[in-house]
């Protein structure tokens, strides 16, 4: 007789830690969230960009059980949004736009409140609260008033106190406004860390490199609505406008250029030549033979692809410099010199 061995059943897929479906919120005739979609898998970093008043701050509140939605459903950290919200609120921590560090009372003291608050027994709370303010380096400030902390320490507070609870999900509604870049790029490694560490991070900005640093897949919210979603290079292929620019000292080179390259734009003031491309290794070789082949020398080549100011632009309709503060450097062009 012989026997079949039954192949083990496959493993179910994990729960994402975010899901939402159908999301609607409506403040008399204007509508904030109209019917929106988010997953978001455990232990990654979701970022929600659009423009000001685009309902990311809504969605953070729904989505934390702060305020209720007039429509659709939602599970987070496994837990329905609404028939089980003590238990999605055990689950997740939330840092707001507006820092929740009461500054008459010392850093030490802060965090002492969150952890009755979450009813940690005295010892237990007093060790979170140790471990706490060394891994945010906040030991030494531990016992003066948060007042008299800088921005960037009270922004660290304010995590660290979100942490108190050890949350699974952390949501953290632009957390680094007003920070300066140094700060800035401290705030960027500690959610790196805790990522790292498998707690996932829901974060709203206003800071287009913040999320094109940090973020796993970020959506874009416009009109209440999700207008795209992706990884950041993803949304960067959404947008035309990728190039290579040639420049010329030779008038001469630079005629021979343009009568054999016809898709290039032309500069006859500047001598340069912008050739349509998605920035890719293969066209830019192409392009490097085909002036090897025609013994042209070009004095300048660079390649320009969108960035994320130009998807949300192109997305949003609206400029970066009234909705989202944008990169550092505005522009990913890379320079070489041949």
């Amino acid at each position: 007789m012989t026997t079949t061995e039954h192949e083990p059943a496959p493993a179910p897929a994990l729960e994402p830690a975010i899901a939402a479906t159908g999301l609607r919120k409506s403040y008399g005739d204007k509508t904030v969230l109209d019917g929106i979609d988010i997953q978001v898998p455990a232990g990654t970093v979701f970022s929600l960009l659009g423009p000001n008043g685009a309902g990311k701050t809504t969605a953070v509140n729904i989505l934390s059980t702060l305020i209720s939605a007039d429509g659709g459903q939602a599970r987070i950290a496994g837990h329905d949004l609404t028939a089980e919200a003590q238990a999605v609120r055990a689950a997740i921590g939330v840092t707001g736009q507006f820092s929740a560090v009461d500054g008459l009372i010392t850093g030490e003291e802060n965090m002492l409140l969150m952890a009755d608050l979450h009813h940690l027994p005295r010892a237990e709370g007093r060790r979170v609260v140790s471990e706490l303010l060394a891994r945010f380096d906040l030991t030494e400030a531990a016992k003066k008033p948060a007042s008299t902390y800088s921005g960037g320490m009270k922004r660290r507070l304010d995590i660290a106190m979100t942490l108190v609870g050890s949350p699974r999900i952390i949501f953290l509604d632009e957390p680094t406004t007003g920070l300066d870049p140094r700060s800035r790029h401290t705030m960027w490694q500690i959610i790196r860390e805790l990522v790292s560490g498998g707690t996932t991070v829901f974060l709203t900005t206003q800071y287009l490199d913040e999320a094109d640093e940090l973020a796993d897949r970020i959506a874009v919210l416009n009109g209440g609505k999700i207008v795209a979603e992706g990884t950041a290079e993803e949304l960067k292929r959404l947008v035309p406008g990728g190039h290579v620019r040639l420049r010329f000292s030779d008038p001469e080179s630079y005629e021979r250029a343009a009568t054999a390259l016809r898709e290039a734009s032309r500069n006859d003031d500047a001598l340069t030549l912008q050739i349509p491309s998605d920035g890719s290794q293969r066209e830019l070789r192409a392009i490097l033979d085909w002036l090897d082949a025609a013994d042209i020398e070009a004095d300048e080549l660079s390649v320009h692809t969108p960035d994320l100011d130009d998807v949300f632009f192109a997305l949003t309709g609206t400029s970066d410099t009234d909705s989202a503060v944008p990169a550092t450097t505005a522009t990913t062009e890379k320079e070489t010199v041949r």
